[in-house]
């Protein structure tokens, strides 16, 4: 994993409330990757929710961007160790994209989010509905960069910023909670910031 530009600062009474422990605060926006930037072409691009193996929708690009949009500000924690407060989004809810995709609500209780660049990583059902997450499109008002995941990227913020996956693809619902890339290699399962659940043997 490759960070850019992260200096640490210390956080004021009210923010301090904010940041987990283990974490220093940042101004910039560090870039982290398991790999080199992918190019994803919007005309390439495509957006698909499976039950197990078995697709359930799929969007184009255009497409994508015609279901309902959502913007939120959230504070994001990365497991290397710097959170960034204050750090505002746009996208589809993952509410919006199951109810486009005719699902009232969760099929199973996990996911497995799945990137262009093979990318991988599970969450819960659970922590994806109810404006907890969305894909996002757009980072401060721009559309989202390739190297912080664009053109479309998950967005967990109230996990650690791998579960956010880069580049994301699909999401694909699973009746077992089965490890992504960095949980196979010893990160934990779930991820709580707040628990400071970065590896796999963390309460």
């Amino acid at each position: 994993m490759v960070t850019r530009g992260f200096e640490g600062r210390r956080p004021t009474p009210d923010m301090a409330l904010r940041t987990p422990p283990g974490q220093a605060l940042t101004t910039d926006f560090p870039v982290l990757s398991a790999g080199p930037t992918p190019t994803v072409r919007l005309e390439d691009w495509s957006f698909v929710v499976k039950i197990g193996p078995r697709p359930a929708a799929t969007w184009s690009w255009r497409e994508f961007q015609a279901l309902p949009h959502s913007t939120f500000t959230r504070d994001i924690h990365c497991v290397t160790t710097w959170s960034k407060l204050d750090t505002e989004w746009e996208g589809v809810l993952i509410d919006d994209i199951l109810a486009a995709a005719g699902l009232e609500a969760p099929p199973t209780p996990f996911v497995l989010a799945h990137g262009f660049d093979g990318y991988s990583t599970n969450v819960p059902a659970a922590d994806l509905v109810s404006g907890r997450a969305m894909v996002a499109t757009k980072y401060a008002g721009a559309p989202l960069t390739p190297d912080h995941g664009g053109p479309a990227r998950l967005l967990v913020p109230h996990l650690y910023f791998w579960k956010s996956a880069k580049w994301v693809s699909g999401l694909q619902f699973t009746e077992t909670d089965t490890a992504g890339f960095w949980e196979l290699r010893g990160y934990h399962m779930y991820g709580d910031p707040w628990r400071e659940q970065r590896y796999h043997d963390d309460p």
